[in-house]
């Protein structure tokens, strides 16, 4: 999944996930993400939900199987592509959309959900933006569902970037989310099955956090 990563990683965050979502394979897989799937029971059917950094479409086309109203973005072209023809084999719609974190339109208030899963190619900088347009287009009472990477993940090198200030902390995470009530906050090692991109053991951080009403 791709936000526009950090500068030391690539010159030209479009045509590097362009390049690497050209494939007829799916780099992800076409299943949900564990974590995801294990908290989208508290969003009820109807809500709207926005995936950020949606890549292939995995997770998006999976929340509108289970009857949200879902918009999903990426900075890739091709990953878009791919994640509009997974939603036609699934016959769901989702309102996909190709843009990068700086250059979306993000509106104020507006979403039930945010699902910001694994978008760790930004860079600290790039981050503290989008985490702030996130906090702010969840509605009053929202619900922000994120998984990242945590620090031990270099060791292990089974998917993310091999950056250590990409990476997530409950430190980072809960200032960086300081206006939100912290649900759950877990730091746990899993064996992931995501594709060939996240395979094999990881070491991982969910947060689920909510908008104040």
């Amino acid at each position: 999944m791709s936000t526009q990563p950090a500068s030391h990683a690539f010159d030209d965050a479009a045509q590097t996930w362009n390049r690497r979502f050209a494939s007829e394979t799916y780099l992800f897989g076409t299943e949900p993400n564990s974590y995801l799937r294990r908290q989208a029971f508290r969003w009820q059917r109807g809500d709207r939900v926005l995936c950020v950094a949606d890549g292939e479409g995995r997770n998006s086309v999976w929340l509108a199987r289970q009857g949200l109203q879902v918009d999903a973005f990426d900075i890739a072209e091709a990953g878009v592509r791919k994640a509009q023809r997974l939603a036609r084999q699934a016959k769901v719609a989702v309102n996909f959309s190709v843009a990068d974190g700086d250059r979306l339109d993000w509106p104020a208030n507006l979403y039930d959900g945010i699902a910001a899963i694994f978008v760790q190619f930004a860079d600290p900088a790039m981050r503290t933006r989008l985490f702030n347009n996130m906090t702010r287009a969840l509605k009053p009472g929202g619900l922000l569902v994120l998984q990242g990477y945590t620090p031990k993940q270099l060791d292990y090198k089974t998917g993310g970037p091999p950056f250590v200030e990409n990476l997530y902390t409950p430190a980072l995470l809960r200032e960086a989310f300081a206006s939100l009530e912290i649900i759950e906050l877990t730091e746990y090692e899993d064996t992931l099955t995501e594709g060939t991109q996240h395979h094999g053991q990881s070491a991982l951080i969910g947060l689920v956090a909510r908008k104040a009403a």
